[in-house]
């Protein structure tokens, strides 16, 4: 087995409310920041032994839809790396039917 790194990212989809994104926008806006808009999202990075990136990938989806996320109102992306310095297999919006990306 290989040790990996799965990062979870998790976001609210577009068009739910997000108060602290919100927030934080008003706040660099005040101190002379110019942006169109402004999300926030959680990150959950989980170590795991597996035979190969695509299983700990399918490992960090199954978490991700049964406890990290909440398909009705957030989206996720999972990337994987091997945790000895390996390159990550790239990121993988999942989580709807629709684009998931920011």
């Amino acid at each position: 087995m290989t040790a990996y790194t799965a990062t979870v990212t998790v976001r609210l989809k577009r068009g739910v409310l997000d108060p602290e994104a919100e927030t934080t926008q008003r706040a660099l806006e005040r101190l002379g920041f110019e942006l169109e808009d402004l999300r926030s999202a959680d990150r959950f990075e989980i170590d795991l032994d597996a035979d190969s990136a695509s299983v700990a990938e399918d490992r960090a989806i199954e978490m991700a839809e049964r406890l990290l996320a909440n398909p009705t109102i957030h989206d996720y992306e999972v990337t994987v790396a091997e945790t000895d310095g390996g390159a990550a297999i790239g990121a993988r919006p999942t989580g709807s039917g629709e684009d998931s990306r920011a």
